[in-house]
């Protein structure tokens, strides 16, 4: 099973978003038949089927083995991914792209497309797979602003002059700065 499943294609999109298949999915995080699946929903075994057939179409469930109860082969199926990650791109832009500087929220926006894009395009089987994620917050005093977006800028540029050579493996910094919005559950 893999971390994370990238759509960027409508017709996926269109499949997964539907309230009870997303139910059927995550039952299926581990393998099971639909008549498992239909009893923990409390749903017909046919019912369940259905949904099941449209998501391993769009590639979003695969059959990983079958057995026989009582001469019927029945299907044991898995979802092929633990998260689903939905591209922005499905959507588009909508109206013209304006240019924008490194501090507005629009940037910052395309920045997290690109970044979820390439993050999801990883590949998680490599054995060894260097990266770092670090988050945490900083409360500056409204006068400090520019003074700490001055700093935090001149320790990236730093980096970027140290270890900007043509040699080596080339890894992709991307730091987002932005105000905390109120804590989600």
């Amino acid at each position: 099973m893999r971390d994370v499943l990238y759509l960027e294609q409508i017709e996926q999109a269109e499949v997964l978003l539907k309230p009870q298949r997303v139910e059927i999915l995550r039952q299926l995080a581990e393998p099971r038949t639909c008549t498992e699946v239909a009893a923990r929903l409390e749903q017909t075994p046919q019912r369940v089927y259905y949904h099941v057939k449209q998501l391993v179409a769009a590639g979003l469930v695969e059959q990983v083995d079958q057995r026989k109860v009582r001469g019927i082969t029945e299907g044991i199926y898995q979802a092929v991914a633990r998260s689903y990650w939905l591209s922005p791109r499905l959507v588009g832009r909508i109206g013209l792209r304006r240019a924008r500087d490194e501090l507005s929220l629009g940037y910052l926006l395309d920045l997290m497309e690109e970044v979820q894009a390439d993050v999801a395009a990883l590949d998680r089987t490599a054995p060894e797979l260097p990266s770092i994620g670090v988050s945490g917050e900083i409360r500056v005093p409204a006068d400090r602003r520019q003074e700490f977006l001055h700093d935090l800028q001149s320790a990236l540029q730093d980096l970027f002059t140290r270890y900007g050579g043509a040699e080596g493996d080339a890894f992709k910094l991307a730091v987002a700065c932005y105000p905390k919005g109120t804590d989600r559950d």
